[in-house]
């Protein structure tokens, strides 16, 4: 858990610059881009961009995790050209402009290969120092959409790289099926179970990875309620101060935010144990925690970041400015890390989303969470 004195010094770090645009701390923002990628030679991106595999503007990274001084990336390939969709960067370079180096290695990323990474599009890092992976199997799905592989759940070694787990999640998904967002957490006796978001069927997806089994949590009709569409269903695990775990979820269009026990999930059944949060006051995007009890969030095509402490009640007046945006970049996740800060990333999605990020690729920036304008 990150204290609340961290967030009094984080805050209070960065002054007021000339425009809100400029980074608040130069030193320790890393700018990611397509056509800055580590390949194992000249030859073998010459292949890549002469057959179409490799198209630098299509790359977008969208979510991270932290572990020591590097920073494990996910780009989905939601459009056709990305050549791996797993990789990572030092934090510790001196150098604005990141480079970003396949994780673990090439042949973990062959598209069509079902024994590599298709499209990984959420991370998470345990406690343990294992990355799980979710891959949904699809690529080009902001295009064309191909279903290359069954969606699964990999696990690497942080620090060696290696393969630790390979979840196969055919058996709890439908043709019908979305899969979004996954977060991991341990029972008090010591059992790991992963949960998955699936937006289309309104369920979570619980897996006990010990004993090698899952099922599918159907989500009660009220979670929908006022939805549009089911969008986005969005995950944020919270460990209280008591040591509970609790799982809170929402849809982007969805009304209200819920919330669940996960020794509840553990036991296959969410029937009665589902609370009502709170009602929104608008459409918000889930960004991360603290790993304590903190959410961060943001509202639907704004930049500025909230952070809300889930021991107060839902309102407005407990959600806390954390980051005021710029007007180019939405954040898209939150998370914790290196010299125990907590890390923000960002990106023109929207102009990705739209095609109007032009010959030069996406804007991608990484860095600590600081509140820079007033």
């Amino acid at each position: 858990m990150w204290a609340p004195v961290l967030w009094i010094l984080l805050l209070v770090a960065s002054r007021v610059r000339s425009t809100c645009d400029k980074p608040a701390l130069p030193e320790m923002t890393f700018m990611l881009n397509g056509a800055n990628l580590e390949w194992p030679c000249p030859s073998t991106r010459s292949i890549y961009t002469t057959s179409g595999r490799y198209i630098s503007k299509n790359v977008i990274a969208t979510r991270l995790q932290i572990y020591k001084d590097e920073a494990f990336v996910l780009m989905p390939r939601y459009k056709p050209g990305v050549p791996f969709t797993l990789g990572k960067t030092s934090l510790k370079s001196k150098n604005c402009l990141a480079s970003l180096a396949p994780f673990p290695c090439w042949s973990l990323q062959e598209e069509g290969n079902c024994d590599a990474l298709q499209s990984a599009v959420d991370a998470f890092l345990d406690p343990n120092d294992v990355l799980w992976v979710l891959d949904i199997g699809i690529v080009n799905t902001l295009e064309q959409p191909v279903r290359r592989c069954p969606p699964k759940v990999v696990a690497f070694d942080a620090r060696s790289g290696k393969v630790v787990k390979v979840i196969d999640l055919s058996s709890l998904v439908c043709s019908a099926s979305r899969l979004q967002h996954l977060v991991v957490d341990y029972a008090s006796d010591g059992r790991m179970f992963v949960y998955v978001s699936d937006a289309a069927t309104r369920a979570i997806l619980v897996w006990d990875v010990t004993a090698g089994r899952g099922r599918r949590i159907v989500l009660p009709k009220a979670v929908t309620e006022n939805c549009t569409r089911r969008d986005v269903l969005y995950l944020a695990l919270v460990r209280r101060s008591c040591g509970t775990s609790v799982l809170y979820f929402t849809y982007l269009s969805g009304c209200k935010v819920f919330s669940v026990k996960v020794s509840h999930l553990r036991r296959g059944s969410a029937h009665g144990s589902i609370v009502e949060v709170g009602r929104k006051p608008g459409p918000l995007v889930l960004l991360g925690t603290d790993g304590g009890t903190s959410i961060f969030f943001r509202g639907k095509g704004e930049s500025d970041v909230y952070m809300w402490n889930t021991e107060t009640q839902f309102r407005p007046e407990n959600f806390l400015l954390v980051q005021k945006g710029g007007e180019c970049r939405l954040a898209t996740q939150v998370a914790p890390g290196y010299k125990r800060l907590m890390w923000v990333l960002e990106s023109n999605f929207q102009d990705y989303i739209a095609d109007m990020v032009g010959c030069v690729g996406t804007s991608v920036a990484l860095h600590p969470l600081v509140k820079t304008c007033d």
